[in-house]
């Protein structure tokens, strides 16, 4: 682990399975109640120096990402054998989070002045919390990382954060290659069991949560939040429905939809977990993403051509199976896939259903896997109200060859985020949020960085 600017051993271990084969692989350092004090301890210490300077700062988050590129290989590397993705893409999540990196170094943090007459001079100004707890899931272990400590360090805030016990390694290793670039104490990385998130939540030094995750423990979060006050922003998943207008492109868009859905094995908060389409293009829609997961070659992360990987953990391999089994014998049929492989490792068939419809748990519950279900509609205001009868909010898109038509849709869903003709895009200067139990707040852009500071009014009376 990373405390203090120190390289330190955990209280004990847990192992870490690789999901290709679903065995341990590695350890991870375990830490202990007096590690997390320690870790908290020097986070608030180094506050007062690291809030003083900005440009230092800045400075530092360019060498930061300067640093992580250098060690791109070797976090890719880690990020495949503890999360299973393909190296492609872990190496594409390593070079976004050196670009995320090096767009907030330069982001200004605003200073608003709300007036300025006679009497007074009124600005606001916006300063950091202190110490912020940072907990982040298994399936963008780096990036995600990197989405929380840009905002957080630029401005003035020092960092305690903790992984998921699924995906340890590629964090710690990020801690130690920041290690000797950051202050002591400016980022501090640790590791455990279920516990430790709770002890982290709880304790009494950070004043900002930052959580990503699921829906019943970011309830958790929240509820050791309101105790002390903290404040806190959730990034709690998604049921994101796509709305496929008449006017559908199949032959331009069928790559675009099954990639919005099929990204990371389906392990996306943000991907489309189920489609509407018009009664009349339901077949031809269907075919066509069935063709694509035919094809898609599914695999170790570090084989050659592998495009899918496994599911990270067993608890969500074992879901999905439980989802698409539950669908089958409600009526659904799988037109491909429809269970996991014949394999070792945590692997399932890419699975496109058809024959199912609102009501069943595939479709009204979050799968975060490679199982998508298409349902037909006959009138487009049906399908907005099914696909806004749900808690969830976090996307949504509408695929149409009218933009304008296709935009009029997309206002009406509730969500966060609605994209036209694509699904789920990240851009480190766009906001990121949930509506309903999708979360609280938002990440990335100026709104994202603002959610690392409090507001603060500074008020002069003039003569």
């Amino acid at each position: 682990m990373t405390i203090g600017g120190r390289a330190v051993e955990g209280a004990g271990t847990f192992g870490v399975e690789n999901p290709a084969t679903g065995r341990v692989f590695a350890q991870a350092p375990e830490c202990s109640p007096e590690q997390l004090d320690e870790a908290l301890r020097a986070a608030s210490d180094a506050f007062p120096a690291w809030r003083s300077d900005e440009g230092a700062r800045r400075d530092l988050l360019r060498a930061a990402a300067k640093r992580v590129e250098d060690a791109a290989d070797e976090l890719a590397a880690l990020i495949t054998a503890e999360q299973g993705k393909p190296l492609a893409d872990a190496r594409l999540e390593v070079q976004g989070t050196v670009a995320g990196l090096r767009f907030v170094a330069d982001l200004e943090v605003p200073r608003e002045v709300l007036a300025d007459d006679d009497q007074a001079r009124v600005e606001l100004l916006h300063q950091p919390f202190g110490v912020v707890a940072a907990i982040t899931p298994w399936n963008f272990p780096v990036a995600i990382a990197g989405l929380k400590l840009g905002p957080a360090l630029l401005t003035g805030n020092t960092v305690v954060l903790k992984p998921s016990p699924f995906t340890p390694l590629s964090t710690l290793h990020l801690g130690g290659v920041l290690r000797d670039v950051l202050p002591p104490g400016v980022l501090n990385v640790v590791s455990g069991s279920d516990p430790l998130g709770a002890r982290l939540t709880a304790h009494p030094v950070p004043r900002k949560i930052s959580f990503t995750g699921s829906v019943a423990t970011g309830r958790k979060v929240a509820a050791a939040a309101a105790d002390d006050l903290k404040r806190v922003t959730l990034e709690l998943g998604g049921n994101d429905a796509a709305i496929l207008l008449d006017d559908f492109d199949v032959d331009a868009l069928a790559d675009r939809l099954f990639w919005g859905a099929f990204l990371n094995s389906g392990q996306v908060c943000a991907a489309i977990k189920r489609v509407y389409v018009p009664r009349r293009l339901h077949d031809v829609v269907v075919d066509a993403l069935a063709d694509r997961a035919r094809s898609v070659v599914v695999g170790d992360g570090t084989a050659e051509g592998t495009r899918l990987g496994p599911l990270t953990t067993r608890p969500q391999f074992e879901r999905v199976s439980e989802l698409v089994a539950d669908a089958l014998a409600r009526g659904a049929t799988a037109v491909t896939g429809g269970g996991p492989l014949d394999r070792e490792g945590y692997f399932f068939q890419p699975t496109i259903l058809r024959d199912i419809d609102d009501g069943v748990r595939l479709v009204d519950e979050e799968q975060f896997g490679p199982a998508l279900p298409v349902l037909a509609y006959d009138d487009v205001e049906d399908a907005i109200r099914r696909a806004n009868a749900t808690h969830y909010g976090l996307d949504g898109s509408v695929w149409s060859a009218d933009p304008e038509r296709a935009a009029a849709v997309a206002e009406r869903l509730e969500c966060g985020t609605a994209w036209l003709n694509t699904h789920a895009l990240p851009h480190p200067a766009v906001p990121f949020g949930g509506w309903k139990h999708s979360g609280l707040g938002v990440e990335s852009g100026v709104p994202g960085l603002l959610a690392f500071t409090e507001s603060k009014v500074l008020y002069r009376v003039k003569g």
